[in-house]
């Protein structure tokens, strides 16, 4: 009998054994082909006079096209912005909104903050049951998530302050692609098919964008209504959106389902210049968005506090550099859900959150050897004193100006609104709040009372386009979307370059970890780390989630590198495939 025990025993061992052999095997060959993937796009696109990275061919043509014409970076980012509305529609937009950060070539930093804002009707119980349980889906399918858009007044601000071409011929082409007519890609026609019931169940009319037979790539989709929104921002600037016909079917289209936003909401929403998050790191100067962002307060707390740890040393993707970014994260993640939202609503304690004493204390309760369960971190005591289907471009020009924009409409298509006769999507940005504290919204960000619901109030992000300096000149510009996942992968892209010496276009690609305090996880992109570094972290403690890739929603980084020379590095996210292009001249 014993011997039989014994015997079972020994074969359910190899069994296991067999089992873990063939999955690290299996990680091992995936490893080294996307380490070969890499080895081919070793350096991005590279060019002297101006660059422009974004999620699509015909945005960044567009783009590099202002250049040409004698446009400056901020320009091209106006004609970039529209025409991603047209061309890249699941998170290109007029009816989102976003983060400007911006570097002119004499060196002034600034930031706009375009984010949407709650209607004046709403309030903080408006997606709760009458037992105060959350109702599903309520705050991201249809009218009643819709925030109040921000981006078309967001690229006349920029276009009034820092554009030197008339502000018709910023948005001509976006109107042009909309009327010729955009040949799908076979990413967006997938996108728009996997859409298709969400588009017919959350509109009361048949949106254009939808029909019997599934799209195919290749297939040439019309934007008619779409062209028409758009000349009439053309021609009366702001008032084309937020007044005259396009503000009336946005409210009619919002009141048809059940939304708040009204015509004062839209004629009282303003963009608002905000003085951004400037801090060091190594040998850099980092220029990032301040709240209602948490991008940037959240990047600099990791990279002042990485200065403290040897990544370089590690190597990366080092199970050592993988724990001790995770230990970080965790920590800044908890503080990000207790202490950040809305600065016109709330006071965020930003010096106190960046402060070397505050930051200190923060790492001592790291162990090096040994994981910190999620549970037993907490926002720090404080001296007293986000869908991911966003999209970020980045550009500059030949005098050196750089802009940084990520916008979104939030989850892929926003709220699947589509406003009947004006041709454009509506966000669902109103589960960016803290729809009830401690409740998690759709990328698992928990929130508290800075984030709560208030008429008129801007939901917390983490977007973060980000700009560096490099001895008082510019060194690079760089931004994501990915929800939760934006702030862990600029920060991974900027350590890629400065600790370990990579091209553009290599920390662009390389792979990618991400932890956000809770869940209690590590989410591992498969192939960016080798099997025993996987291993080692599992000792640790860690709880791993190995991810078919940082596709979809989860990271599609644009970034530009300054070289030695002066010419610039433009790096586009290639693990999704082939719509995402760097283009320079």
């Amino acid at each position: 009998m014993k011997k039989t025990i014994r015997r079972i025993l020994a074969s359910a061992a190899i069994i296991v054994l067999s089992g873990v052999m063939i999955v690290f095997a299996v990680n091992f060959w995936y490893h080294y082909q996307v380490l070969e993937i890499l080895e081919e796009r070793p350096q991005g696109v590279i060019a002297a006079h101006g660059m422009v990275v974004s999620a699509h061919p015909l945005a960044s043509k567009t783009g590099i096209d202002i250049l040409k014409q004698g446009g400056n970076a901020f320009d091209a980012a106006i004609a970039v912005q529209f025409a991603l509305a047209v061309v890249y529609p699941s998170a290109g937009n007029i009816g989102g909104g976003g983060f400007l950060v911006y570097r002119t070539g004499d060196g002034q930093v600034g930031s706009l903050d375009f984010r949407e804002k709650a209607p004046l009707k709403a309030h903080r119980t408006m997606y709760l049951d009458k037992r105060g349980n959350p109702i599903p889906r309520l705050s991201l399918d249809g009218a009643l998530a819709v925030g109040v858009p921000g981006t078309v007044d967001g690229m006349v601000q920029i276009a009034g302050k820092l554009g030197s071409l008339p502000f018709a011929d910023l948005i001509q082409p976006a109107i042009n692609l909309a009327r010729d007519g955009v040949l799908l890609t076979e990413k967006q026609a997938n996108g728009y098919n996997l859409a298709r019931e969400a588009f017919l169940k959350l509109n009361p009319h048949r949106p254009y964008v939808v029909r019997d037979e599934p799209w195919q790539a290749g297939a040439r989709l019309v934007h008619a209504d779409l062209a028409e929104t758009l000349e009439r921002i053309r021609d009366r600037g702001r008032e084309g959106f937020y007044g005259g016909k396009t503000a009336a079917l946005l409210v009619a289209e919002i009141t048809r389902g059940g939304g708040l936003i009204s015509l004062e909401d839209l004629a009282a929403y303003r963009s608002v210049w905000r003085e951004p998050i400037v801090g060091s790191y190594r040998s850099t100067t980092v220029i990032s968005m301040p709240p209602p962002s948490s991008g940037g307060i959240a990047l600099l707390q990791l990279l002042k506090a990485s200065e403290a740890v040897s990544f370089k040393t590690f190597g990366h993707n080092d199970d050592r550099s993988v724990h001790m970014m995770t230990e970080l994260e965790r920590r800044v993640y908890a503080d990000r859900a207790v202490f950040l939202g809305d600065p016109d609503y709330y006071e965020v304690p930003v010096r106190s959150l960046l402060s070397d004493q505050y930051l200190a204390g923060r790492m001592s309760t790291i162990d090096p050897d040994q994981k910190t369960d999620s549970t037993e971190v907490r926002a720090g005591t404080l001296p007293p004193a986000e869908s991911r289907e966003t999209t970020h471009f980045s550009v500059v020009d030949r005098w050196g100006n750089a802009a940084a924009i990520t916008t979104t409409l939030n989850g892929g298509y926003g709220s699947k609104v589509f406003v009947e006769g004006a041709g454009f999507l509506l966000n669902n940005e109103m589960d960016d709040f803290s729809i009830k504290p401690g409740v998690p919204n759709m990328y698992g960000l928990v929130g508290g009372e800075a984030n709560a619901i208030e008429p008129g109030k801007r939901m917390l992000s983490s977007m973060t386009p980000t700009i560096l300096e490099k001895d008082g000149r510019l060194f690079m510009v760089v931004g994501t979307p990915g929800g939760s996942t934006i702030i862990t992968s600029v920060y991974q892209t900027i350590l890629n370059v400065v600790e370990h010496g990579m091209t553009m276009q290599q920390a662009v690609s390389s792979g990618r970890v991400h932890s956000q305090w809770l869940p209690d996880q590590i989410v591992i992109e498969k192939g960016a780390m080798g099997p025993m570094e996987m291993l080692q972290l599992a000792l640790k403690g860690h709880t791993l989630k190995v991810y078919p890739s940082f596709k979809s929603t989860l990271g599609r980084v644009a970034a530009i590198l300054v070289q030695p020379d002066g010419r610039y590095e433009g790096a586009a996210d290639y693990r999704r495939g082939v719509d995402d292009t760097a283009a320079g001249y």
